[in-house]
């Protein structure tokens, strides 16, 4: 037997949450892990390939839940909706892939995407003319009109973007068929939105029975639901009305964490997006009266996402990789760091989530996610450990080997650098109005007066 990979010395850390086990040896044969320990060495033939992994932790492939890696990186709503082309973005899309593999994410999710980008990239990668992770996808989210993040941008019927506004049963109906129709995975809704005439966070913009039309009729055709939900109320009705899967859940309270346990939901609370803003929002021009709000909501939603983590609900890991302030490729894996600095969960933890519980998102789950005989060979070797350190995952150069279904990554081979194509770049010709006032000083204004 040979043409597998055999891997040696390392620490296994195989993301079920047991200890790690120093200088476990892991076998790779035909996609999957042939075996581990004594019995890989045994099978091991001499055509097998040898790494050897000394010094270095041997864990599976991370699992991105929250990506939108058709999005191309916008600097807000603006760009995103009205400065993309269908063509572009999916070339764009195909030539992004590639970093998120060499991020040593191996999986992900990406529930909403621009035009049906996601499902093809997603097929793309598996007919093998895309190198990318392996993916389940979304089509648009749906909205009310009232729906998402970009106010009175999301147009009051139809397709804007990312987003389609659905109203009345029918219409809700005949979407969620439609999407299936065409490949696919999850159903993704935007439970809140943000109301240009009403001041504060994301109010609840559906009420709970056209959630639960959404979620029966996804599920009636063996479909998730997954639901962006950026307040309580929201939280609490989409746990109740069947989401499988919920997006950030901030400011959750104890009424809709116990609504949370007792539906088996899952949460991803994708904090990264938050904590970059907070931390280094200031380095790339975002309102700095912003940056203690995100600040803030990451710490109050992450005391009672604590107490759910106690509870038993089920987290996944999310970066919301595909916007300015989550650039592809970079920020995958800094979840785990906030889950252990907010959350207080120890890194084991933390890369469970990151691996194991990932397999959720994939619809999965017992395929992929751990390092274990008969799974998929999603591996990654790491210099490094993890455990003592879970932002050793953050460092590209820690990231020495990558392998996707028992494919060895290249990671060597440079990315051609990606230029910015100027059509798609909103172009201001002022940040604010050039009144006399700004444009002179006081004197310069006196003198004028007289002239």
């Amino acid at each position: 037997m040979g043409g597998g990979t055999l891997i040696t010395g390392g620490k296994v850390v195989d993301g079920t949450g047991a200890a790690a086990r120093p200088g476990e040896a892991v076998l790779l044969r035909d996609g999957r892990i042939a075996a581990l320990g004594a019995a890989a060495l045994a099978q091991a033939g001499p055509d097998d390939a040898r790494i050897d992994a000394t010094g270095r932790t041997v864990m599976p492939g991370l699992i991105d839940a929250h990506t939108h890696l058709t999005f191309g990186e916008p600097t807000g709503n603006d760009e995103l909706f009205h400065h993309r082309t269908e063509a572009y973005s999916s070339m764009l899309s195909a030539y992004n892939a590639r970093k998120v593999l060499r991020a040593g994410v191996t999986s992900v999710l990406d529930a909403d995407c621009l035009w049906n980008i996601g499902v093809e990239l997603r097929d793309a990668i598996e007919a093998g003319i895309v190198e990318g992770p392996r993916m389940r996808a979304g089509g648009q989210a749906l909205m009310t009109m009232l729906g998402g993040t970009a106010g009175r941008m999301i147009a009051d019927e139809g397709t804007t973007a990312y987003a389609t506004v659905v109203k009345g049963r029918d219409m809700m109906v005949n979407e969620i068929r439609r999407q299936i129709k065409y490949g696919v995975d999850w159903i993704k809704i935007m439970v809140t939105g943000l109301i240009p005439s009403m001041k504060g966070p994301e109010v609840k913009v559906w009420n709970f029975d056209e959630l639960r039309i959404v979620c029966d009729t996804a599920h009636e055709l063996n479909t998730k639901v997954v639901a962006h939900c950026r307040n309580s109320e929201s939280t609490r009705d989409a746990a109740r009305a069947g989401v499988d899967l919920i997006y950030h859940a901030s400011y959750l309270d104890d009424e809709a964490l116990e609504a949370l346990v007792e539906s088996g939901a899952s949460l991803c609370p994708t904090f990264t997006l938050l904590g970059n803003l907070a931390d280094y929002g200031a380095k790339v021009g975002s309102a700095p009266e912003l940056l203690e709000v995100f600040r803030a909501e990451i710490e109050v939603t992450a005391k009672q996402m604590a107490k759910a983590h106690a509870a038993g609900v089920r987290f996944l890991t999310g970066s919301e990789t595909g916007f300015a302030v989550t650039p592809v490729g970079e920020w995958h894996a800094r979840e785990l760091e906030m889950f252990v600095q907010y959350m207080g969960m120890t890194p084991m933890e933390a890369i469970v989530a990151a691996t194991r519980n990932g397999a959720f998102a994939m619809r999965m789950e017992g395929e992929v996610g751990t390092l274990e005989a008969g799974k998929v060979a999603d591996v990654l070797v790491v210099d490094g450990d993890p455990l003592a350190d879970v932002r050793v995952l953050q460092r590209k150069d820690a990231i020495a080997e990558v392998f996707k279904a028992g494919r060895r990554i290249d990671l060597v081979t440079p990315i051609p650098e990606h230029r910015q194509r100027t059509s798609d770049q909103v172009r201001f010709l002022a940040a604010c109005p050039l009144t006399r006032s700004l444009a002179f000083t006081e004197e310069q204004l006196e003198r004028l007066s007289h002239v």
